[in-house]
């Protein structure tokens, strides 16, 4: 039998400005359509709160903590090459 694990959604997320906002607007088909997302991010007093669960979960998909998928990979990378 399968067991599926359900969790809440960290506290942080209460605090967040995209709370209530159209979910699409985080998932643009470009990088470039993104920009809407950002601005709103850069307003979010848990944008790093954000960013850091997304990188810890390798979110692939979506704008997470002010950054888009290729923006977060780079971010890992520059950390493994520090490390």
């Amino acid at each position: 039998m399968n067991e599926f694990k359900i969790t809440a959604p960290p506290a942080w997320r209460q605090r967040a400005a995209c709370r209530g906002v159209d979910p699409g607007i985080f998932y643009p088909v470009t990088d470039e359509d993104a920009e809407d997302a950002k601005a709103i991010c850069a307003q979010c007093d848990v944008c790093e709160l954000c960013l850091q669960w997304a990188l810890d979960r390798r979110e692939h998909e979506g704008v997470w903590g002010g950054t888009t998928e290729r923006e977060r990979r780079r971010i890992i990378r520059r950390r493994r090459r520090s490390a």
